[in-house]
């Protein structure tokens, strides 16, 4: 067997793995779009490395787009199976793929006006929404803790990886000259002690794993301070100053945290009495999602609901649904909370918002999550004091801030106790992916001296020979 890398190779999006056996069966693992990687973005979304006409399955981990954002375009390019995944994340990836293509959709238009005004050639989207369309068929659900034969040499099994709803570490049994063997790919792994999803599963003993590492060498701050912290931004943004405060957030995961804590201030009367706006019909309809599949929930938030059966849901709370609407938000001046997809502020409306309010010093930008360092969110996180939004530079006058706290990816002890149900001596390869270079190389010494002897960091379309 082989094993390659065709995204999230020493950076963290564009999540892409092929599994390419000796009678020519080629298995992928997830799809995803590469997102904040600034002029390199465009390029490496426009080639695979691989040809999708000779995929014969693909499993799919989750549903954000930077791992299945390019399944509609390898349709498109030729992929003709099944995309196997859980209920959850069948769920929210047709909503999530449909939302990607009429972003990349309004983006071209967008540019396409600047392009026409320069007279430059326009630029084609991606993929468009009847791509986005003829990809949802393909996405089929399995249960998770099951071994699903897929044919006489393949099984597959999704175990609950904790990140978002429908998450799921990956796991591959093959057999090849009467061997099986089992390769794990963790996906994203959540936390140990989410506020909302259940914990991460354990997984059976595997020969080859494949792990993120997005903060391999950190720790998050606490999350039981996290409702005060977001409590201080809105105090100070828009009680003090009477500015806004605009929180870029992804419309899965993110969003509902965000509503969570919201919900929980307003249920003990301490949030101030300002609109809330969450500006993206992505994040309504991912919010339904969320309460459909209760079976992501632990224990914490079930018995929330018995009292409390929204815990998304709560007073001065308005979603956004046409673009009208939301341009009318930057037309009024009054103090409110606007939270806007996408997380890292590379794409969508809420651009628009940062653009519209970063020149005034009253209102706060304010940063819940992973940004990629190219991203509009990475620069802003690391204090530049002038971006580039839409091909024009502004001035970063709003005040920046940052909440580590919130992150639905585990951080250095999360992904230890991940591991910690294997036998470092039974896996004889591990490979660190989803992460940026730096922090791999320090996971990989730390992962060594836990005694995972042969430890690798795959550069992009790397290939590996499995032992």
């Amino acid at each position: 067997m082989n094993l390659s890398f065709h995204g999230a190779a020493r950076t963290v999006t564009g999540s892409k793995h092929l599994i390419e056996l000796k009678n020519g069966k080629q298995i992928l693992l997830d799809c995803g779009m590469f997102q904040g990687m600034g002029k390199q973005t465009d390029e490496l979304n426009a080639e695979f490395g691989f040809d999708p006409t000779k995929i014969t399955y693909m499993f799919l981990s989750h549903a954000h787009i930077d791992h299945t954002g390019l399944i509609p375009k390898l349709i498109k390019d030729g992929y003709q199976g099944q995309i196997y995944c859980t209920a959850g994340t069948k769920d929210l990836a047709a909503i999530l793929l449909r939302d990607s293509a009429k972003i990349q959709m309004d983006d071209a238009k967008y540019f396409n006006k600047r392009r026409a005004k320069q007279h430059l050639p326009p630029v084609e989207a991606l993929y468009d929404d009847q791509d986005a369309e003829n990809a949802i068929p393909h996405l089929t659900a399995v249960d998770y803790d099951k071994w699903h034969r897929v044919d006489d040499q393949i099984e597959v099994m999704f175990a609950d990886a904790g990140h978002i709803i429908g998450s799921a570490s990956v796991h591959v049994r093959i057999t090849e000259d009467g061997k099986t063997e089992q390769i794990s790919f963790s996906g994203d792994v959540g936390r140990y002690r989410d506020i909302i999803l259940k914990s991460p599963e354990t997984f059976p003993q595997a020969d080859y794993i494949i792990i993120e590492s997005t903060y391999g060498n950190s720790l998050h701050d606490a999350v039981f301070n996290t409702p005060e912290q977001l409590l201080g931004f809105v105090e100070k943004t828009c009680v003090e100053k009477k500015g806004k405060l605009i929180i870029p957030a992804f419309s899965v995961g993110r969003t509902q945290e965000l509503l969570y804590f919201l919900n929980q201030l307003s249920n003990e009367k301490l949030l101030p009495r300002v609109p809330v706006y969450v500006d993206s019909p992505l994040s309504r309809e991912a919010t339904k999602v969320t309460q459909r599949h209760e079976e992501g929930f632990n224990k914490r938030i079930r018995k929330m609901m018995e009292v409390d059966d929204d815990p998304f849901d709560f007073e001065g709370l308005h979603f956004i649904q046409s673009v009208e609407e939301s341009k009318a938000l930057n037309d009024n001046h009054q103090p409110m909370v606007i939270i806007s997809a996408s997380g890292m502020a590379d794409a969508g409306r809420v651009q628009h918002h940062i653009l519209n309010n970063i020149l005034d010093p009253k209102n706060t930008i304010l940063i819940v999550g992973y940004c990629e360092p190219h991203s509009l969110g990475g620069r802003l996180m690391r204090g530049e004091k002038q971006v580039r939004i839409y091909g024009d530079d502004y001035d970063v006058n709003a005040e920046i801030g940052v909440m580590r706290s919130m992150s639905a990816h585990g951080d250095y002890d999360d992904l230890c106790q991940f591991l910690a149900c294997q036998h470092p001596d039974g896996v004889k390869m591990l490979f660190i992916v989803h992460g940026e270079y730096d922090v791999q190389q320090d996971f990989q010494r730390s992962l060594q001296k836990k005694g995972f002897k042969e430890v690798y960091i795959p550069d992009m379309h790397q290939k590996f020979a499995l032992q």
